[in-house]
């Protein structure tokens, strides 16, 4: 009797994938971020745009963990 393999979690094909993306585009963050821009904008789908890049939702100088304590 032969066995069939075992199918992939969606986890494991998560990992897949990103693997395989990142080997198509030797690792380069950047290039892999340029192709889904050029992709996106292809596809003519809207896209959801932030009404401000540079916006922080946190102050600054807060980080919002607490590390005095006694």
């Amino acid at each position: 009797m032969t066995q069939k393999p075992k199918p992939e979690s969606p986890i494991e094909e998560i990992h897949r994938v990103r693997r395989d993306i990142s080997e198509r585009f030797g690792g380069d963050v950047a290039a892999i971020a340029a192709d889904a821009a050029s992709r996106a904008a292809e596809s003519g789908r809207p896209m959801w745009q932030p009404k401000s890049a540079t916006h922080s939702t946190q102050p600054v100088g807060v980080s919002g963990v607490s590390g005095d304590r006694e």
